[in-house]
Order: structure tokens, then C-alpha cells, then sequence
């Protein structure tokens, strides 16, 4: 008989306890291959948010704190952060080493217990003339966090019109060098010349470790296609890049939001699985800000709070499509509806499906939706997608829906053995 039965499908956010009786799931491992960063050994980039200079005094310290991080995580659906030891003018780390520790490390700690990544940026455009304090600083870093998979140690955030090979390189291989007689495996990411611009230099005469990526930078209502070409030679050089630092308005920090070029930029770097961070967690009347000046520092924010800039990244973040989370399989935007519809049924069994639909503004890939019966039904047949799995089932793109569009809908189609309703394990489904 046909059954006219149906039922939203509510996302469920997983609280884990690992075994190994940690508070919090472990994220799996950054490594590279080639010019892809991979998670736990897939590909995948990550999209979120880097805080304000660090600086003393600056007026954006009161940023640093684990209230926003969590808000960031739970309702920007952030995967990953920045903090930037501001090093250069006054407050620096160079004049108060004490402060701006304490304060990047509340929010490295709060990263950590929620599950995300987090880039540890030695935020300078000098850097080459304080690599002692680099060495210690990193040092520190490494011998604190370096047995957690969540830190990415951002060693140069933009060096000037100065050589790769004669001024960067040898200065980031004494700083690696350091880390790696700590941390033999953690991600590391180094700055490129001008103002972390050219990535297509560095990738010419990459470093040679294992897991390194380069830096580049791009402000959306400055930078266009002419960077995009550097980055599209850097990646053919097979070199990994991370855009550690974004902002959808000018390069100055300032000015209105550039929607077309933002778009532009957010569609390459999906298309190259380019993990982001837009600048920045602050409240200074700026463009890039993502809130206004007086908003709140420890989250809670309203649709109002925001920037014009804040509103817009909001929508690009919350509709990336990956988490950090060990626990999820790494699908953590709310990106989708997923509808179930129960079919025909007979006697132990039923024909139903999964109608899912990209409700975002962006394009989502190689999305997975996790389920199981609660009642112990199995998953007898399928279509439209590969489902595997026995007890919890996993649905992964086939060739023509490997990407969903804005507005694309279509049905996983399931056979079940039993009865009983799909609960759905991970949260890109809304």
C-alpha cells in the first residue's frame, strides 16, 4: 500500500567522549599531499574566522575570549580560527611577551575544547628581524600544544616586497627547524612576498618538509584574478596554499563589501579545497569588522550586531559544508534540508527516501549524511548516492551530484528491511 508519510529530518549535534577519556573528540591530523591539504587523510578545507592583532592597548583584546570562539563554533558553524600574536608597533609581543600570551591562549584553549582547528599566526611584517623570538615563542607553542592535532602553526603572516630565497626561506627553515625538534608532524604555514601575495615565488623554491603549506592573502575589493592566477601556478607547482587572512572589502581593511569579487574568490577557493579565515574578530569601525563598534565581545549576536562585512561572511562560513569534529565525519553546516518520505510498504519492510536540498548560497561538495534506525532496520538497497555502512549508514556523492548547487534537490533512494525512521548523525542536514 502507499503511505503518505513524512517527516523533517532535525540535525542532531553528537556530544562524544572518546574513549580514551578525553572531555573533548580528537580532530584528525592536517597533513599534505601534493598541493591539497587532507583532514584524517581526506580532502577537505575548512572555513572560519582570524581574530584582530593581539597588540596591547589596541582595543580589541577583550575579543580573545572563550565565549566568542564557542559562539563562533556553534553559530557561525566556524571549523577554525586564528589568533594573531600581534609582534610589530607598540603592545606587541616584543613589548609585552606575558600579556598577549595569556590572551592568544584562551582562545587556543577554547579551540581545542570545541573541537576546531586553530592557526597560532606570529603576526609580523618584520618577522625576519625577530626570529629569536620566533624560535622561542614557537618553541613554547610546540612544547604546550604540539601532541594536539588542532594547531597549525602560521610562522610569517605577510613579509613586505622582500625575497623569498634569500629573506623568508632561510628564515622559516630556522623557525620549522625549532618546531620539529618538538613537533615532528603539525601543519605549518609560511608567508609569501608581498604582503603574502605571491605564492607562485615560494612555490618556485618550496621548503623541504613534509607538511607545509604557503600563505596567501586577498582582500576582495583590491585583489582579483591577477592573484588568482599566482595561486592557480602555485598549486600546478604542486605546493598547498591556506588563505589565513580574507576580507570582502578593500586591502586597507576598510571600505563596503565587494559581492561580486568575495563571490568570485569564495568559488575558487572551494573549487581547490582552500581552507580560509576572514579577518577579523573585532569590533573597530572598519569595514572588515565583523561586528559593529560596542556590540558585545563574548557573542550572542543579532542579525543586527553584525556588519554589512559580518552579514556576508555569516552566510559563507555557515554554508561551507565541513567541521573539524572527529565525531561528525567532518559535515557540520546546516547547509541542507533532508526530507524523508516513507514509501510503500509490506510486510517487514518499506521502500522511502531522503529528498535533500542545497538551501544555501553556495555550492556544497563531497557532502556526506550519516543515519541510523533506531529501531535496528537495515538498508537493504539504495540509489542516487553510495551508501555503506551496517547499523549507521553513510551516503556519499555519485559523479553527477558530487557538488550541489544553490537549489539543488534530489532523492536518496533506500530499500529498508524493518521499520522505524532515519535519525540523522551529523548536521549539515538543518
Amino acid at each position: 500500500m502507499n503511505v503518505a508519510k513524512v517527516i523533517t529530518i532535525k540535525a542532531l549535534t553528537l556530544a562524544i567522549t572518546m574513549a580514551c577519556g578525553s572531555a573533548f573528540a580528537a580532530v584528525p591530523a592536517l597533513t599534505t599531499n601534493g598541493s591539497q591539504i587532507l583532514s584524517g587523510g581526506d580532502v577537505k578545507s575548512f572555513s572560519g574566522n582570524s581574530f584582530f592583532w593581539s597588540n596591547t592597548g589596541w582595543k580589541q583584546e577583550k575579543m580573545y575570549n572563550a565565549k566568542v570562539v564557542k559562539w563562533l563554533k556553534d553559530d557561525w558553524k566556524s571549523s577554525i580560527v586564528r589568533v594573531a600574536l600581534g609582534v610589530d608597533n607598540d603592545g606587541s609581543y616584543i613589548e609585552d611577551p606575558t600579556g598577549n600570551v595569556q590572551r592568544i591562549e584562551k582562545v587556543i584553549d577554547a579551540a581545542i575544547a570545541n573541537d576546531m582547528y586553530v592557526i597560532i599566526d606570529f603576526h609580523s611584517h618584520h618577522a625576519e628581524d625577530h626570529q629569536q623570538e620566533a624560535i622561542e615563542f614557537f618553541t613554547q607553542m610546540a612544547q604546550k600544544y604540539g601532541q594536539t592535532n588542532n594547531v597549525i602553526y602560521e610562522i610569517y603572516n605577510e613579509p613586505l616586497q622582500v625575497s623569498w630565497s634569500g629573506v623568508i626561506k632561510p628564515y622559516a627553515e630556522a623557525v620549522i627547524a625549532a618546531i620539529r625538534a618538538i613537533d615532528p608532524d603539525n601543519l605549518i604555514v609560511v608567508g609569501t612576498p608581498n604582503w603574502s601575495q605571491d605564492v607562485d615565488e615560494a612555490s618556485r623554491d618550496p621548503i623541504n618538509d613534509v607538511n607545509v603549506a604557503y600563505t596567501l592573502h586577498f582582500y576582495a575589493g583590491t585583489h582579483r584574478q591577477y592573484f588568482r592566477d599566482k595561486a592557480i601556478t602555485a598549486l600546478n607547482n604542486g605546493v598547498p596554499l591556506m588563505v589565513t587572512e580574507w576580507g570582502t572589502v578593500n586591502a586597507n581593511g576598510d571600505g563596503g563589501v565587494d559581492a561580486q569579487s568575495t563571490d568570485e574568490w569564495v568559488d575558487f577557493m572551494r573549487t581547490n579545497h582552500i581552507t580560509n579565515l576572514n579577518w577579523a574578530v573585532s569590533d573597530k569601525d572598519e569595514g572588515a569588522s565583523i561586528i559593529k563598534p560596542g556590540v558585545s565581545p563574548t557573542g550572542n549576536w543579532s542579525d543586527s550586531d553584525l556588519t554589512a562585512s559580518g552579514r556576508y561572511v555569516r552566510d559563507i562560513v555557515r554554508s561551507w559544508g565541513t567541521s573539524a569534529d572527529a565525531g561528525t565525519g567532518g559535515d557540520d553546516s546546516g547547509a541542507f534540508s533532508c526530507v524523508f518520505t516513507q514509501g510503500n510498504t509490506w510486510n517487514g519492510g518499506f521502500q522511502g527516501s531522503i529528498t535533500v536540498t542545497n538551501e544555501s548560497k553556495y555550492p556544497v561538495s563531497d557532502w556526506a549524511i550519516r543515519w541510523q534506525f533506531a529501531s535496528g532496520a537495515t538498508v537493504t538497497n539504495s540509489w542516487n548516492a553510495n551508501v555503506t555502512g551496517s547499523g549507521v549508514y553513510t551516503a556519499t556523492p555519485i559523479s553527477w551530484n558530487q557538488t550541489m548547487q544553490p537549489n539543488q534537490t534530489f532523492d536518496i533512494g533506500l530499500v529498508v528491511q524493518g521499520t522505524g525512521e532515519p535519525t540523522i548523525l551529523s548536521d549539515i542536514c538543518r
